[in-house]
């Protein structure tokens, strides 16, 4: 991690630690073969499979299929934001009320990981602050 400034700046993400840096950009490799964070996710296997023809798409449960290490180290980065962050943000909490736990747990992990392929493909710094501009 000393040497490679891809996984340096990964690691300012809370949640994101050494071990999970250095697997994320050895896993991806160069960022941009994949092209949405969607796609990483996915490949990782943090989305939900989904069925169906025509306009009804059915979603179901997350595969084992993927990256387990990967998404393992995630989860936990997760759970450590959870347990240990203060004030972890508004939208954690909400989401804490709604949803169990596990559920928070992979929501947040596949964003953590959209977040990471964004920043590595448009190599921007981390900002907490930051809004994503809703597409119509």
């Amino acid at each position: 991690m000393k040497n490679d400034q891809a996984a340096k700046a990964i690691a300012v993400i809370p949640g994101v630690g050494l071990l999970t840096a250095t697997a994320a950009v050895a896993t991806m490799g160069h960022a941009k073969a994949l092209k949405t964070g969607r796609e990483f996710a996915a490949w990782l296997g943090l989305v939900p499979g989904q069925t169906g023809s025509g306009a009804k798409i059915e979603l179901q449960g997350i595969s084992k299929r993927g990256d387990t290490y990967l998404r393992t180290l995630l989860a936990y980065g997760v759970r450590s934001i959870i347990y240990r962050v203060k004030e972890p943000g508004p939208s954690v909490t909400q989401m804490k009320q709604r949803r169990p736990l596990n559920v928070l747990i992979v929501a947040m992990a596949n964003k953590l990981a959209r977040i990471i392929r964004a920043m590595l493909a448009h190599q921007r710094p981390y900002r907490k602050d930051y809004e994503s501009v809703k597409r119509a």
